[in-house]
């Protein structure tokens, strides 16, 4: 009796043994699902990047409209995020990830067939809506899969360092491409990936539910994306309007005071899409805000670099992605290490010393001349990728530790919202104090005055439509308007790097000021996961 006994408990602790290996296996292949998926809609915000030049060149497009060809993906998907981690919470965050997904991947293939700038700039715009659907689900879901407080930490700065990598592998798999293919195949590129996605996250990833969220909040939604979108409209015209202009004020007002509406209703809602709660702690609103800085930087340098390779050194679309390889190895190799690193000296010193190698890489990035060798190139964007790996990870780990599990969904969009404004407001900043220097410089060259009206305008627009310009002149006109266009991008280069450095160097400073050096607690996380009836079949084994 005593053996069938001892027989019956081995049984049983094989059996449990068997159950936790499956549901290890179920968790990282469902972060493994998610992180691919996130290393895609960042991959594509800096995937067209490199295709700037290339759309100058065949869509005509000028400088405003490349800045809104990348700040329309940006800015929708900013303004939903919110409402879209708000669905998650709501409807289920694996079937709202999965439809995102599938939005993304349509608005993907109508990018590709774009004819036009406009309608280019439009079905980016769509594809910002699945960006929204997909994103916050992402890290609300790994929250409630990674129940153990340094098991959740390592899937974060995974989740983390595929972000970032996403971002630095944009420009080098667009090379790529182009360099085989029409720009089109930089966004056709993602449909074999949203469907490889559909089909693992339907196996492995697992459903989960909010049930207290509280009702939609429309109005919220509408205020912030015309609080955002006007903002950024007004800096993205302001050089061809003029920063005084009648319609650049008018709209920075009218932005401005739908912000102010937007937080006030937000204050007072029962049920707000944004829950100004959340930055009553400070390990969350200054985690926040150290990603946003490091999306502001990066991806407004991101937009004027691959112009400063393609236009003034005149590499190829490949070239110019090869030589961005230092930047995403460093974020490959570090970002792992980042959590380690922060376990044993703290979030606080550990954020504020990625910043701070952030700004110092960008300080040499702001030296780059029109004959920087290679290797003056590499190094600072090297030096740029391991301040990032430092800071993401440790960032996201801390807002999405700030937060209860149950509302990881609306943690997670607030946390993705502030990296989307913050890319957002990167390229619309950096781009347009570039194009006002690049214009006042231009303008004041000698011999400007006595180009033909069309040309000088065109010249105007931006470098790439200056160097059409120039081709179509006499060579030695057109090598001497090349020049002009080539040092007045570069006069405006170095001083738009100084915008990166500053924001860089103010969020190292706040986060070692304000960031608490460590949690001071976990809240709600010893709560069991909010799993919804469907997550059994669904593979909720993984949650636990």
């Amino acid at each position: 009796m005593g053996q069938l006994c001892n027989i019956n408990r081995m049984s049983n602790i094989l059996e449990m043994s068997g159950a936790d290996a499956r549901s290890t296996r179920l968790r990282w292949g469902t972060l493994a699902v998610l992180s691919i998926s996130i290393i895609m809609l960042n991959l594509d915000n800096t995937i067209l990047n490199v295709a700037l030049p290339t759309l100058v060149r065949d869509l005509h497009s000028s400088s405003s409209q490349l800045q809104w060809i990348v700040d329309s993906y940006i800015l929708v998907f900013a303004g939903l995020l919110l409402t879209g981690g708000s669905l998650g919470d709501r409807l289920g965050r694996k079937w709202v990830f999965m439809t995102g997904l599938a939005l993304f991947g349509a608005g993907s293939v109508a990018s590709a067939f774009s004819g036009s700038s406009n309608v280019l700039i439009a079905t980016r715009a769509f594809m910002g809506i699945g960006g929204a659907m997909a994103m916050p689900s992402t890290l609300s879901i790994i929250t409630n899969v990674f129940l153990v407080p340094r098991e959740r930490a390592r899937a974060i700065a995974i989740w983390s360092g595929s972000s970032g990598l996403g971002v630095a592998l944009g420009p080098i798999a667009g090379g790529w491409l182009l360099d085989h293919y029409w720009w089109g195949s930089v966004f056709l590129v993602n449909a074999p990936v949203v469907v490889i996605g559909l089909i693992a996250a339907m196996i492995l990833v697992p459903n989960s539910v909010d049930p207290s969220i509280s009702k939609p909040d429309p109005i919220g939604s509408l205020l912030s994306i015309a609080a955002l979108g006007t903002i950024i409209w007004a800096i993205i015209e302001a050089p061809n309007r003029g920063w005084t202009s009648t319609s650049t004020l008018a709209a920075f007002a009218v932005g401005i005071v739908a912000l102010v509406v937007f937080l006030v209703v937000e204050s007072k809602s029962s049920h707000p899409m944004l829950r100004l709660k959340f930055f009553e702690n400070r390990r969350f609103s200054v985690a926040a805000t150290s990603i946003a800085i490091v999306f502001f930087s990066l991806m407004g340098a991101s937009f004027l670099l691959t112009q400063y390779l393609q236009f003034v050194r005149g590499y190829s679309p490949l070239r110019s992605g090869e030589l961005l390889l230092g930047l995403a190895g460093a974020l490959l190799v570090f970002a792992p290490l980042s959590a380690i690193v922060a376990h044993h000296i703290g979030t606080k010193i550990t954020v504020a010393f990625g910043l701070t190698l952030a700004a110092v890489g960008a300080v040499f990035l702001g030296h780059y001349q029109t004959g920087t060798s290679l290797m003056a190139i590499e190094l600072p964007l090297a030096l740029v990728g391991v301040g990032l790996a430092f800071t993401m990870p440790p960032s996201a780990e801390s807002v999405m530790g700030s937060v209860p599990r149950a509302q990881a969904g609306v943690g997670s969009a607030t946390n993705g919202t502030l990296i989307q404004v913050g890319g957002a407001m990167g390229v619309a900043v950096m781009g347009s104090v570039l194009n006002t220097a690049y214009r006042s410089h231009l303008v004041a060259t000698q011999g400007f005055s006595l180009l033909p009206a069309p040309l000088a305008e065109a010249a105007k627009s931006s470098l790439g439509t200056a160097l059409q310009a120039a081709g179509k002149l006499p060579a030695v006109y057109g090598s001497a308007l090349a020049d002009a266009a080539r040092s007045a991008f570069m006069s405006g280069f170095g001083t738009t790097m100084w915008v990166a450095v500053g924001t860089a160097f103010a969020g190292a400073l706040i986060a070692l000021i304000a960031l608490p050096a460590r949690a001071a607690a976990d809240p709600d996380f010893d709560v069991a996961p909010q799993f919804d009836s469907e997550s059994a079949t669904d593979g909720g084994g993984a949650g636990g």
